[in-house]
């Protein structure tokens, strides 16, 4: 029987043992660790990406954000608007600062809805973050409408969106900041922990670049309270190395999705993810496929029979459903889309054969 992982993450190296290998051991010859000219190299390569002036390797997705609403004044008293179909960090780094998150509703393209975040506005909001999810952009153009109505800042967690645009601008630079995570299984991953900012302004910039390091200014001196959150300098060799072929990895992403697409799309059982040409607007990178199912419980114990790998995204629990936490909003839609969501392998390492035998697979439980 075939034996189809839902993440090969021992590939991540093996695949390119050797040139990664080397990479590790140039790093560590120079004794290069802290902060030296690997990372200044990914953040310019990165700005330069994603067609933004400024970028800072951090050392986690989550720090990125908590820094990132630091660096704009989000704090105590504050109310920050989010998606609850997101990771607890989205919320988490809004509650570290001091300030307030409010969970919204998704749309019918599973980010955030728009409509909704008007009614969650108070006089107490001051931003709005969507969540680039699953290697997608939300309608910016539909949120900053919103922002601007109300006269609230936009901030992005664009964790799992590297790559991905909307009307050819990237995930991440739309807002006074956006962040990305390199967690390994991301669309770019390095071997640990690590993240980054993206910002188009001055001020922003110079407000992140001391609180990533301890409020030191570029003469060393302590100026301000900071932390200490600088991207490792071996994983940014890393991630300059595998950024050189980024956009190969994004194309068969894409492939995968399209492939998914034409053996999937007929059946009326599930609800698929936009197709890689469905929207001229968005150009997907797909970090996940995540779908929709009818009896998706029954589905995912089928396809583990045939050895493929399905995970429920976070653990199949949206934000607002963290009672300890002391949510109580009620997201009908979120919670609907939570009993039927999973996850499809969805790799760079992914085969069309892969594909083929799942596609065959789910036809097989659905009687086609």
């Amino acid at each position: 029987m075939r034996s189809i992982p839902f993440f090969p993450y021992s590939q991540l190296f093996t695949a390119q043992e050797s040139d990664l290998t080397a990479v590790m051991l140039d790093v560590c010859r120079r004794g290069a660790y802290i902060l030296q000219k690997d990372c200044r190299d990914l953040e310019a390569n990165l700005a330069r990406f994603a067609n933004v002036k400024h970028a800072f390797g951090v050392a986690n997705g989550t720090d990125a954000i908590i820094i990132g609403l630091k660096a704009v004044g989000v704090g105590p008293g504050d109310e920050v608007i989010l998606p609850s179909h997101t990771y607890i960090a989205t919320a988490a780094s809004v509650h570290m600062v001091g300030a307030t998150p409010v969970l919204a509703e998704v749309g019918p393209d599973h980010m955030l809805d728009p409509a909704d975040i008007e009614k969650r506005i108070t006089p107490r909001t001051k931003a709005i973050m969507p969540v680039q999810v699953n290697g997608r952009t939300c309608d910016m153009d539909a949120i900053q409408a919103v922002a601007d109505k109300h006269k609230l800042i936009v901030v992005e967690d664009a964790a799992q969106a590297l790559g991905s645009k909307f009307k050819g601008r990237s995930a991440g630079t739309f807002g006074k900041f956006g962040t990305i995570s390199f967690y390994p299984a991301k669309l770019l991953g390095c071997f640990g922990d690590g993240g980054a900012i993206f910002t188009n302004d001055d001020a922003v910039a110079a407000q992140i670049a001391l609180l990533r390091d301890h409020g030191r200014n570029a003469d060393g001196r302590v100026v301000a309270w900071g932390y200490n959150s600088r991207l490792d300098n071996l994983q940014a060799a890393i991630l300059n190395f595998k950024l050189k072929t980024f956009n190969e990895d994004c194309a068969r992403r894409r492939a995968v999705a399209a492939r998914y697409q034409r053996g999937l799309g007929d059946l009326k059982e599930l609800a698929l993810p936009p197709a890689p040409d469905a929207d001229a607007r968005h150009h997907d990178v797909y970090q996940n496929y995540e779908l929709e199912a009818d009896r998706r419980d029954e589905l995912r114990a089928h396809l583990e029979s045939r050895g493929v790998r399905t995970i429920i995204q976070w653990a199949g629990t949206p934000v607002h459903q963290f009672k300890e936490l002391g949510f109580t909003v009620q997201l009908p839609r979120t919670d609907a889309f939570f009993k039927r969501c999973f996850m499809l392998p969805m790799n760079a390492a992914v085969s069309d054969d892969d594909v083929d035998y799942i596609v065959k697979a789910i036809r097989e439980f659905y009687g086609r």
